[in-house]
């Protein structure tokens, strides 16, 4: 499972200048460190610019058979983005988390982007 902060991802919002990407297949033991990654880009100067209210961007296109983890991590990365002052909004939704975001009753918590779903390919 990889993450990290990104510029320059194709579709974003050129005023957004935080980014998470996650890849992989996330475990229980990485959602911490998500929420640390966001909290610490959040903190920082590119935090700061963002404007109050304004959506931080979560690429999960790259994500690997999503499961009730991923859905954890997504709630987890929303209430720290809202603690900040701020909402979630995920890029390049698998089929597979937005269904799943639905059956738990998430969907409505974060902003799901609308559009073709993009998937990176990766190992399976």
């Amino acid at each position: 499972m990889n993450f990290a902060r990104r510029s320059g991802l194709p579709g974003v919002d050129a005023d957004n200048p935080i980014t998470l990407t996650v890849t992989g297949r996330v475990s229980r033991a990485v959602v911490p460190d998500l929420c640390a990654e966001l909290e610490r880009a959040l903190a920082g100067p590119r935090g700061a610019a963002l404007t109050p209210g304004a959506a931080v961007d979560c690429d999960v296109g790259g994500m690997i058979r999503p499961d009730l983890t991923a859905v954890e991590a997504v709630a987890r990365l929303g209430l720290v983005a809202r603690r900040a002052g701020h909402t979630l909004r995920l890029r390049r939704v698998p089929p597979e988390l937005r269904s799943l975001l639905d059956l738990v009753g998430l969907a409505d918590v974060v902003t799901l982007e609308e559009g073709p779903e993009e998937r990176v390919p990766g190992p399976y």
